[in-house]
């Protein structure tokens, strides 16, 4: 049976409650874990304030040290986490394999960058009065950071979160999702063996509502860093205003990709299917939610996506030539189900997939929506796929930003012009051109606007995020002339 990290020890929840973690392709139970009482949130805070400090005071190589520590633990180890991360989540383990490859690429990334943190020097001889004194900032860690993860992901956007944070000086609170924690108690085994001081880091299982509800609301806790829907954000925005700590949201997005009428719809479909159905089993943040085409390749695109989508197989993760698993659960199967039976109940047309069984959609593929339905406003957090046509560029540009969300965009097309104007205009954190927008490269700012937050996810931004700018001013230093 798993259990939860506090202080240094793995522990039961102090009433011994705990909860089953499901297969999502079969049912079976995995493991149980823990479910954190307030109590226990209460006690891994307190532990945290001393692991803050003896974070802050670790040299940076020291930290570097460990960092690449755990990212070897996990490379030894990558194909039997890939097996358990299929296991718990239901994403197909040539989806989950990438996922831990890429974890392993984030830690070593942030080990380099827990050395580049810098700050600057300054004469201060630009203002009138401070002739001859000078100043100079450092990088300070924020104290203690809640990294709270969700299920789509876990491994790979726990890895900004924690590595990020540690790599800063900061000790680090775990909330893994609660449908599937399993892989990141593992690994977590892995921080504790690689040298961090005790209780810089700590995994608390257990409901968002309640032990990442706690964790936001914690005098102890200096910063939050989450992932998840927009309506979680901007439940954690109003608990933490009344602390001011700092917040750090990534949230929901409701992606368009336009289709320009150079395009190739044969390979731009391909493309869709990969970003949109087989990618997360649908379930991204960053995935393709809604396609724009050119009216001249509208016909011939929606002909070849029916084509190629009907080819997927739905199945057990773990077969070689299955392309699309199951849903996280049969909650989140059935609230698919219920946006597609909206959709057509507005007037779109189904032209394939859509049934539901048990966890299971099949990747559906709609026509016939436009602005003002759910279908175009609303994020569809599966294999759901809407195609909208458009007759000149500008009204591309309108469809696409008549959304109240803004993560990604992308744009298929040759016209470097399109391009620009699409980069200037579009209301996102990113612009990808001639591939989906599911996408995500560790090095790069990931983030968006408007309601899918305004933070910035990457490993230089992150490390700028976690960490505060302390200015030492020291007057009249330099001898008179």
């Amino acid at each position: 049976m798993a259990q939860m990290l506090i202080d240094d020890c793995w522990v039961d929840a102090t009433d011994q409650g705990r909860e089953a973690i499901h297969n999502p392709a079969n049912q079976d139970i995995v493991d149980d874990v823990p479910v954190a009482t307030l109590g226990d949130v209460a006690a891994a805070v307190r532990f945290a304030q001393g692991g803050k400090l003896a974070m802050a005071a670790l040299p940076a190589h020291e930290r570097c040290a460990i960092l690449m520590r755990v990212a070897a633990a996990i490379e030894a180890d990558q194909e039997d986490l890939a097996r358990l991360l299929a296991r718990e989540n239901g994403k197909t383990l040539r989806e989950t394999r990438t996922e831990i490859t890429a974890s392993i690429r984030i830690w070593r990334g942030y080990a380099e960058e827990a050395k580049r943190m810098f700050g600057r020097a300054m004469a201060l001889d630009s203002v009138p009065g401070l002739e001859r004194s000078l100043a100079m900032t450092l990088r300070q860690p924020r104290g203690v950071i809640a990294a709270i993860v969700p299920f789509n992901y876990p491994v790979e956007l726990w890895s900004h979160k924690v590595a990020g944070g540690l790599a800063a000086g900061n000790a680090v609170i775990t909330k893994p999702p609660h449908e599937c924690p399993l892989t990141l108690i593992r690994i977590a085994e892995y921080l504790q063996k690689a040298g961090l001081p005790r209780a810089a880091h700590q995994l608390l299982t257990g409901r968002g509502e309640v032990v990442g509800a706690a964790l936001v609301a914690a005098d102890g806790v200096n910063m939050v860093a989450m992932t998840g829907t927009t309506a979680a954000g901007q439940e954690i925005l109003r608990s933490a205003a009344v602390s001011l700590k700092k917040l750090h949201l990534g949230l929901s997005g409701n992606d368009a990709t336009i289709i320009c009428a150079d395009a190739d719809p044969l390979q731009v479909a391909a493309d869709l299917v990969t970003g949109r159905f087989t990618r997360g089993n649908g379930q991204i943040c960053c995935a393709v939610k809604r396609v724009l085409a050119a009216r001249e390749v509208y016909d011939e695109l929606v002909e070849a996506l029916v084509a190629k989508t009907q080819f997927l197989k739905l199945g057990d993760p773990f077969e070689a030539d299955t392309d699309v698993g199951p849903l996280i659960s049969e909650e989140a199967a059935r609230r698919v189900e219920a946006q597609i039976a909206r959709a057509v109940a507005d007037g779109a047309r189904l032209l394939i997939g859509g049934k539901r069984e048990g966890n299971f959609v099949a990747p559906a593929v709609l026509v016939g929506v436009k602005p003002g339905m759910a279908a175009f406003e609303e994020e569809i957090f599966g294999p759901v796929l809407p195609v909208i046509p458009f007759d000149d560029f500008e009204e591309a540009l309108a469809l696409a930003n008549h959304n109240a969300y803004g993560l990604q965009a992308a744009i298929y097309t040759r016209n470097m012009g399109l391009i620009m104007r699409a980069f200037r205009e579009l209301e996102v954190g990113t612009v990808v051109v001639n591939h989906s927008t599911a996408i995500r490269a560790e090095n790069l700012p990931f983030g968006g606007t408007k309601l899918s937050g305004h933070a910035r996810e990457g490993l230089h931004e992150t490390l700028l995020d976690m960490t505060e700018a302390k200015t030492l001013l020291m007057n009249d230093v330099f001898s008179a002339a």
